[in-house]
């Protein structure tokens, strides 16, 4: 099956399911609601018309895009978490998160949330979301999502990271190194980001 996703299907969870309302589940805006909209009203016309391998694919796009979505907002919460704890612990971080954000990771443009902890004049900025038309382009190398981790005034600080599809779990994110290399995101990489906030 070829087209905007890269992900094979796994036949036994898609084959006769409806999930059109898997964004529902995680908290989706307007800006995704009319998306949903959209993509149910074009797995009906496939459906009218006998169009099972449409039918199929979109099938697939939509539990890829629930799978993107519980990815990126795993993401979020996990700096949310932190910032929260850091705030009881007395580091006064402003919070700040924007839905239906767009921005640029490569050639292509992703459309998700961003999340802005301030404390004074610095920012640290997690941007994380998906293409979702034709002409936003494409995740790069076989990833579900997208994400970026920026320091404000300290571009060389930042982080791209990939939300990879895995068989014994939804998806895991990786950090995508300078060279193409990817590391696991793990705890360290999030304490490196909050600490260079902090100092």
């Amino acid at each position: 099956m070829s087209g905007h996703d890269n992900i094979a299907a796994r036949a036994g969870a898609l084959r006769g399911a409806d999930n059109t309302s898997l964004l529902k589940a995680g908290g989706v805006g307007g800006f995704d609601e009319d998306y949903e909209r959209k993509m149910h009203e074009a797995r009906e016309r496939a459906r009218g018309g006998g169009r099972n391998e449409v039918l199929e694919y979109l099938d697939l796009k939509a539990a890829n895009d629930a799978a993107r979505t519980r990815g990126v907002e795993w993401l979020l919460e996990l700096f949310t978490a932190a910032a929260g704890e850091l705030n009881r612990a007395g580091a006064g971080l402003a919070l700040a998160r924007t839905d239906a954000h767009r921005f640029r990771v490569g050639n292509s443009t992703m459309v998700g949330p961003r999340l802005v902890l301030r404390r004074g004049v610095r920012a640290l900025t997690v941007e994380a979301g998906w293409p979702r038309g034709p002409r936003d382009g494409i995740v790069r190398g076989g990833g579900l999502a997208s994400a970026l981790i920026g320091h404000f005034g300290n571009a060389r600080a930042g982080e791209e990271l990939l939300l990879v599809p895995d068989a014994h779990a939804d998806a895991r994110w990786f950090v995508v190194e300078k060279t193409g290399a990817r590391t696991e995101l793990q705890p360290a990489h999030l304490r490196r980001h909050l600490t260079r906030l902090l100092d």
